[in-house]
């Protein structure tokens, strides 16, 4: 997925753990693993303003955008991509 999430870089720079976060931000330790991890296929608005909230920081502090790389046919491919080509 191009979107990467640097949850575990706000929370060494705050001095927090995940615990803590998770605590103040009102979700379980679990899920903020989840999210923590890029294994999250959503985010409430609700949750990422809390976060943003809690470790005083912007939501691009938290969640940023990188490119898919190409293979050498030209398509995107990407982590878990179904449409990537399978080697034979």
């Amino acid at each position: 997925m191009p979107i990467a999430v640097d949850i575990d870089v706000m929370l060494a720079r705050r001095k927090m753990s995940v615990g803590e976060l998770a605590d103040r931000v009102g979700i379980t330790p679990a899920n903020l693993a989840v999210l923590k991890n890029g294994r999250a296929k959503a985010v409430r608005f609700a949750t990422l303003a809390a976060l943003c909230e809690v470790l005083e920081c912007q939501p691009g502090d938290l969640l940023r955008w990188e490119a898919e790389a190409e293979d050498a046919v030209g398509v995107r491919t990407g982590p878990g991509d179904a449409s990537a080509p399978k080697p034979c």
